[in-house]
């Protein structure tokens, strides 16, 4: 139970890099010598000092000795040269004794190689301590390291007879304020939040992250025909957050007003990506491919049921989060979270596996991961 206490601590500070480490993992260290944490670090940003040197460099700075200490660390400590030294470096030069560590890492430059050199160096090592919460944290980064390809969130809100907006299209509010305080924590989690066109056109958002001291995600709205008003939220705020418009080629002899608008948007802050079309829309694979290149390893979708339908069409979804609100629209024409034609039979469902059910506020939230068949 000790070990799981230091650990525990561990995860909370890592915890604290949310938002901001990407397309690093979150990772927490603490030191504790006889029963006393005297070290706490965590990563706190890309590009600086990782958990285990955060945490010795104040050790340092306020003379404290670590020789003989235990760490715990919430992911194997890494031994390669990237924008930081190996931070195996640090704990045999800080004489740590024994190193507790939560997840494996599985950076093929990583993975099992930390745990030798401190094991050949005389550190004692335990592995797997919180094994489960400490993957938890880190499921966008095990994705993106495994796969090298975002991690897709799809979440929606919707009443107790699955209906995301009534039949005038109304949609606010239908979860409550604390549920909508968890979505402003997965935008910062995010690296970057879609939404399709009908979302811009009927709600005018801004999708940004309304969290203080918060980071705002990358906006990426699916346009194919290019139809984003020039005087929206999205468009008017484009040099203050990054976004980015998919649409289609557009014909530079024949679609000259397309072309002029483009050249607009893009006077006015906004990224074009261009894609092919697929069944009238943004081709969602080639744009995936497009995102992997500028190092988005994560997508919350916020869009309407055409979007949902279209990702798990093409098999690209990896979580569902879906806030369900004790409230009954009704309505045959209601919308629902995903449209399109829809499966066939009950055997071609797409598969939601270890799905966790909340309780927030007084609504409910059930996420898991999407299996394909």
């Amino acid at each position: 139970m000790e070990h799981e206490k230091y650990m525990s601590e561990a995860l909370e500070l890592a915890k604290k890099g949310m938002g901001f480490v990407s397309p690093n993992p979150m990772v927490g260290a603490v030191i504790v010598r006889d029963g006393e944490i005297i070290g706490r670090g965590w990563h706190k940003k890309y590009g600086e000092l990782h958990a285990e040197r955060t945490a010795f460099a104040y050790c340092d700075e306020n003379g404290i000795d670590c020789t003989g200490a235990d760490m715990y660390v919430t992911l194997e400590p890494c031994c390669h040269h990237g924008k930081q030294p190996p931070c195996t470096d640090a704990v045999i030069e800080h004489g740590i004794k024994r190193v507790f560590i939560g997840s494996a890492d599985p950076n093929p430059m990583v993975s099992g190689k930390g745990v030798k050199i401190l094991r050949e160096h005389g550190i004692e090592v335990v592995e797997d301590v919180l094994r489960e919460e400490c993957d938890a944290i880190n499921d966008i980064f095990f994705h993106w390291i495994t796969h090298n390809f975002p991690f897709v969130t799809v979440k929606y809100a919707m009443t107790l007879d699955g209906k995301i907006a009534t039949r005038t299209g109304e949609s606010k509010w239908i979860t409550g304020d604390e549920s909508r305080l968890d979505v402003q924590r997965e935008r910062l989690k995010h690296s970057a939040i879609m939404a399709g066109i009908g979302t811009v056109l009927a709600d005018d958002p801004m999708l940004t992250c309304r969290l203080e001291n918060g980071r705002n995600p990358i906006r990426i709205i699916c346009d194919s025909k290019l139809r984003i008003p020039l005087d929206s939220n999205i468009v008017k705020t484009a040099k203050e957050v990054p976004t980015i418009i998919v649409t289609k080629n557009f014909d530079k002899k024949n679609d000259h007003e397309k072309n002029d608008k483009r050249h607009v948007l893009e006077e006015m802050g906004c990224r074009i990506i261009s894609t092919k079309v697929n069944c009238g829309h943004v081709d969602l694979y080639t744009l995936m491919l497009k995102l992997r290149e500028m190092k988005i390893d994560s997508i919350l979708v916020e869009g309407g049921g055409e979007l949902n339908d279209s990702l798990f069409r093409h098999k690209l979804v990896n979580r569902v989060k879906a806030y369900i609100a004790p409230k009954i629209f009704g309505g045959k024409d209601a919308k629902s979270p995903v449209a399109g034609w829809g499966i066939p039979t009950p055997d071609d469902a797409y598969m939601v596996e270890n799905a966790k059910i909340q309780r927030i506020g007084n609504d409910f939230v059930i996420e898991g991961r999407v299996v394909y068949r």
